[in-house]
């Protein structure tokens, strides 16, 4: 069994550190562009957008997506933004808790989608701006994948 307060741990650090002191339109093409570069690299089939205030700065979908792939990072940044922490966190969360979307929360998993693969733009001081989001493999490597990829561009 997965040690889940372990994981909440973790994911809720890497939200802590992994922050901006900006976050333009161009942070978002250049993140962009590397998450295609190692999902080219890693042959992963996804589909990549970022979001900014409810603007999409950055959208691209990999052969062998789909309109599908659209709808499971909308819906998985819904997440993001009601709840202001990863969608993995949360889906995480409701494991841990032994809960369904519907249980906790009272909204529909229809709308709102508990799994990995959305995390969000925090800028320091400010909060939640917005989500860097993925669809179209594992969930757990969508998470990482966008993980790597901000702590590498903010460690530049």
């Amino acid at each position: 069994m997965e040690d889940y307060e372990k994981m909440l741990k973790d994911l809720k650090k890497q939200e802590e550190m992994l922050q901006f002191t900006e976050f333009t339109n161009e942070t978002a093409l250049q993140i962009g562009m590397r998450l295609i570069q190692k999902a080219k690299k890693e042959s992963l089939p996804i589909t990549i957008d970022i979001t900014k205030c409810g603007h999409q700065l950055f959208h691209y979908a990999f052969e062998g997506t789909s309109p599908d792939n659209d709808d499971w990072i909308i819906r998985k940044n819904r997440v993001v933004n009601r709840f202001h922490t990863s969608s993995l966190y949360l889906g995480t969360k409701l494991k841990f808790e032994e809960k369904t979307i519907e249980e906790k929360y009272h909204i529909s998993s229809q709308e709102y989608c508990p799994y990995g693969g959305a995390f969000p733009i925090i800028i320091k001081n400010v909060g939640v701006v917005g989500t860097i989001s993925s669809s179209g493999i594992r969930q757990i490597t969508e998470h990482n994948l966008i993980v790597e990829v901000i702590k590498e561009f903010l460690e530049k």
